[in-house]
């Protein structure tokens, strides 16, 4: 199991099953919802996502439509997002996690839309859109 808090503290997560497709997002929705260079995501089964702490102080915003992300609304850090198309499973933002996770990147993707500034260098694939398994 994993747990997880935004930055003040007050909504904190349990994850019970295993986090899965973790890569690092270089597109420029991503950025922008980070503040970062890129942000390092991953799905949970929606049955394996628990907020324990705190579910009254999300707020939503959908940038498309069935798109959702949620959020601290004391401090704004990224909670989770979800998918109507796919509701078995929602996205997390790995920097909520408090817990190591034994779970690894898989790649950094939509390199192509890198800001200009970062210096990418890895040994991880790079693709231009979403990985081919996805």
């Amino acid at each position: 199991m994993y747990t997880g808090s935004c930055l003040c503290s007050e909504v904190s997560v349990e994850v019970s099953g295993s986090i899965t497709s973790i890569i690092h997002c270089h597109c420029s929705l991503c950025r922008k919802n980070s503040g970062t260079a890129f942000a390092t995501n991953g799905f949970v089964n929606t049955d394996d996502f628990t907020i324990t702490k705190g579910q009254a102080l999300l707020s939503e915003f959908s940038f498309k439509p069935g798109r959702t992300r949620y959020f601290c609304k004391c401090c704004g850090s990224p909670v989770y997002s979800s998918n109507n198309d796919d509701k078995s499973r929602i996205r997390i933002r790995l920097g909520i996690l408090d817990s190591d996770i034994t779970e690894q990147v898989l790649s950094h993707n939509f390199v192509t839309s890198k800001a200009n500034w970062e210096q990418l260098e890895t040994s991880l694939p790079c693709y231009e859109k979403h990985e081919p398994s996805r």
